[in-house]
């Protein structure tokens, strides 16, 4: 049966992601490190994990698998994720494959040598928008589908 992961701390559609697996009837799991009221969705759980780094994202690769579907925009995770044969979406709507990954693990390492060699760089991205909610709406609800179909 198709799961729905999120690494949900410091996520900003966990809502969303409750609506389209509500929609669909998937199970959804929520991992964190703390921090987040339980929901009162019979289809989605909490797991509240140790506060060691990177803990959430072990648990969620460790059970992850074909014809689930993982919300993150952890990249090394999202690559577990992957070779554990389960779909990644970014919260903006982004699909993560085998195609794209290595290229996005780059350029996040291109990136911090940038910024650790700039200490005047005040960087920091593009708010997030509604727009971003919309396409990840979409991108999820076509991700479960195809998980749906392929579990």
């Amino acid at each position: 049966m198709t799961t729905l992961y999120v690494d949900a701390d410091a996520c900003p559609v966990k809502s969303e992601a409750e609506r389209v697996a509500t929609r669909l009837g998937l199970p959804m799991v929520l991992v964190c490190n703390g921090g987040i009221r339980p929901p009162e969705n019979p289809l989605v759980s909490l797991v509240v994990v140790d506060a060691g780094p990177d803990a959430a994202d072990r648990w969620i690769a460790e059970r992850c698998g074909p014809g689930d579907v993982v919300v993150t925009a952890d990249l090394p995770l999202a690559a577990r994720c992957l070779e554990a044969g389960a779909q990644v979406i970014r919260h903006d709507g982004e699909a993560l494959t085998q195609a794209n990954i290595g290229a996005r693990l780059a350029m996040r390492d291109l990136m911090a040598d940038i910024r650790a060699a700039d200490p005047f760089h005040r960087g920091g991205g593009a708010a997030f928008s509604r727009a971003d909610r919309a396409r990840f709406l979409q991108a999820l609800e076509r991700a479960a589908t195809a998980a749906r179909r392929a579990g």
